[in-house]
């Protein structure tokens, strides 16, 4: 128990309701911070159930449980991912709106024009998506790969559109944006590396024409957060002063100067501190002012990815939060450009960011349902007459905890004492086992009654002091598990990587009081499978309130904000799949349409995945059921029975079916 800890403020394990305490929605929506981070898209409504606002303040809503109840009715089972493609067309509205208000409010000369990065969803039917909603913005797309590029061209059908072209870059990438331009495109290959130079000079001579070129800067700015050290003088990529310098004398002395088109800037993703957006603007402002002098046609200025979003509804400079919103964000990009290049007498380009986080987050969630629970043995067992003594002395030691008001100010240290005690005595039982002294019925009520005495501690610890580590810890170690249908190294990995915290939720009950803390374990068979950081009020809490599981009542849990990087960075441990995801529409009159259905993989999926022959497993199998049935050791119907059984297992999902 030693150097246990607990967040400061957490309830016991098991809380009763007071008969004169209610409970409500508005409780529930304080309590996991729906009106906080949920708002406008998240909400509860009067049945308990989460309530989804597809199209934000405009209207219209979809009962979530009745909607995922709907779709296990059409065969999609849980864990599932619902995809709300209003969603990501409010989002590319809100981001627009904000550059739009931000030019006008301070006389912008320039426009907006983003590009969404393909690595932040690569899923086919998001990147159609935001192709078609944002046509009207000539909304483009950033490509960090090869295979990205090929996504990227044969979806941006708009000439209008940029593709940015980042990443490590070979002749056949450099010759591939080269002829894409001559189709129509507006590819722009970004300069990362020195030796990218030469390549693109030499891909130019080869193919008799350039592509638009970019340079992405290292600028001397700190930025903050998770991401703040991947950017500076040993950033991965971008040309330090010296090599932007010499790169430009180099495109001048082979008559390419004219191609430099665009200043590219990245200082990391979710940028939870606005004042260091504004410290790299005035830096890349100036670099875009001295390009100009240096002859370079210039016309855009991207400002990279790191628009973050508010995960915890903390409004804070935290990991999980941001203090700043999308008008501040908006505000400070234009202001900051505009007063560079006003005054040195240079137009204002057109500004281009790489948001993909703050586009993709807030429309697809995971529901997945939980299985079971575990909780410690902290039953009272019933006394028996010839109990060793140390028993004796635990059950003595309960009475004593139990004897004491739960409202006196007075008693931290009987508690604390009680406390040494219990663990005192629980060491002799073990002694006592260890020794051949104590039989496997004691040690077990042993257990359950020193794990009693914790129980009954937690619950009298006092609200409104400074609690000791050893009693804190308490609550934490009599928590419960809840058992989920799902892996977080497929659906939720960032969790496993980088402690990124995401809203979970009941998406039921939540006109109802929540009676357990919980942490919840996936299905993998890796201890560190578990969901144990959850959002709080501006800090992360280890435990989850969750409610009492009912017999044959499905609870269904929400993975909310996780519809960037998540859905393509899942790996597959233990062999867990994808899941199955649907994409959603609200129709006139409130109704919804499924506009499309992507199945998650198979058993067989994954196993080709890991060049394992699906058949070619069968078939041994066969054959070793056959040898059984030939030495007497199976008979043919349950040889058929398995075969069978293994050959609908090819068919199915990864994940535990009803």
């Amino acid at each position: 128990m030693h150097g246990m800890s607990l967040d400061s403020g957490h309830s016991p394990r098991k809380r009763p309701v007071a008969d004169s305490e209610g409970w409500s929605i508005e409780d529930s929506a304080a309590l996991y911070g729906l009106d906080r981070w949920g708002d406008p898209y998240f909400s509860i409504n009067g049945r308990g159930h989460i309530s989804v606002q597809p199209q934000g303040d405009r209207g219209g809503s979809l009962d979530l449980l009745d909607l995922v109840s709907e779709l296990k009715s059409r065969n999609l089972g849980l864990p599932l991912l619902i995809r709300f493609d209003d969603i990501l067309e409010d989002r590319l509205e809100r981001l627009h709106g904000a550059f739009e208000r931000a030019i006008a409010q301070y006389s912008y000369q320039g426009r907006y024009q983003g590009v969404f990065p393909v690595k932040c969803n690569q899923q086919r039917h998001v990147v159609e998506e935001l192709v078609s909603c944002g046509h009207r913005w000539n909304f483009g797309l950033e490509a960090g790969s090869k295979a990205e590029l090929l996504i990227a061209l044969s979806l941006l059908d708009d000439p209008e559109a940029l593709l940015i072209c980042n990443g490590y870059k070979d002749r056949l990438y450099i010759e591939t944006a080269i002829l894409a331009r001559r189709l129509g495109r507006q590819p722009v290959v970004v300069i990362e590396q020195p030796d990218e130079v030469d390549r693109i000079i030499e891909a130019s001579k080869n193919l008799g024409a350039a592509p638009y070129i970019g340079v992405r800067a290292k600028l001397s700015s700190r930025s903050t957060g998770r991401w703040g050290s991947s950017v500076g003088d040993k950033a991965k990529f971008g040309l330090s002063i010296p090599e932007l310098l010499a790169t430009v004398e180099r495109l001048r002395e082979h008559n390419l100067l004219q191609d430099l088109r665009l200043l590219h800037f990245h200082i990391g993703s979710q940028i939870n501190d606005i004042a260091v957006l504004k410290d790299a603007l005035q830096e890349a402002g100036q670099i875009y002012v001295e390009l100009i002098r240096l002859g370079a046609p210039m016309g855009f200025l991207d400002v990279g990815g790191g628009l973050g979003i508010d995960y915890d509804g903390s409004r804070t400079a935290s990991a999980a939060s941001t203090n700043y919103s999308l008008q501040n964000y908006a505000n400070d990009v234009v202001a900051t450009v505009r007063e560079c290049c006003e005054p040195n007498g240079v137009a204002v380009p057109t500004l281009v960011s790489e948001s993909g986080r703050a586009i993709a987050s807030h429309f697809s969630l995971l529901v997945f349902d939980v299985l079971g629970s575990s909780t410690l043995p902290a039953s009272i067992p019933n006394a028996t007459g010839d109990e060793p003594l140390t028993v004796r002395n635990l059950r003595d030691t309960l009475a004593t905890i139990q004897e004491l008001s739960t409202t006196a100010e007075a008693q931290l240290v009987r508690l604390q004492e009680a406390w040494n005690d219990a663990l005192k005595f629980k060491q002799d039982a073990l002694a006592a086992f260890r020794l051949g002294y104590m039989g496997l019925p004691d040690r077990a009520t042993a257990e359950q009654l020193t794990w009693a005495c914790a129980d009954a501690i937690a619950k009298r610890l006092p609200k409104d002091q400074a609690i000791p580590e050893e009693l804190s810890a308490l609550s934490k170690a009599l928590a419960g598990t809840y058992y989920a249908n799902l892996s977080i190294f497929r659906s939720a990995p960032d969790t496993w990587a980088i402690d990124q915290l995401f809203p979970v939720v009941p998406i039921q009950q939540l006109d109802q009081r929540p009676t357990r803390l919980a942490n919840l374990a996936d299905l993998t068979c890796d201890s560190d499978g578990r969901l144990d950081r959850f959002i709080g009020d501006g800090q992360p809490k280890h435990l989850l309130e969750l409610h009492d599981l009912k017999d044959n009542n499905p609870y269904l849990i929400g993975l909310f904000l996780s519809g960037a990087y998540q859905e393509v960075m899942g790996n597959l441990h233990n062999l867990f799949g994808t899941t199955n995801a649907v994409h959603i529409r609200l129709s006139p009159g409130g109704s919804y349409r499924i506009d499309h259905v992507v199945r998650g993989d198979t058993n067989a999926d994954v196993l080709e995945a890991m060049e394992h022959d699906p058949r070619a497993l069968l078939e041994r199998l066969r054959v070793a059921a056959e040898a059984a049935i030939n030495n007497g050791q199976l008979r043919i119907d349950e040889s058929r029975r398995l075969l069978d059984h293994l050959e609908s297992s090819l068919h199915q999902t990864t994940y535990l079916q009803d």
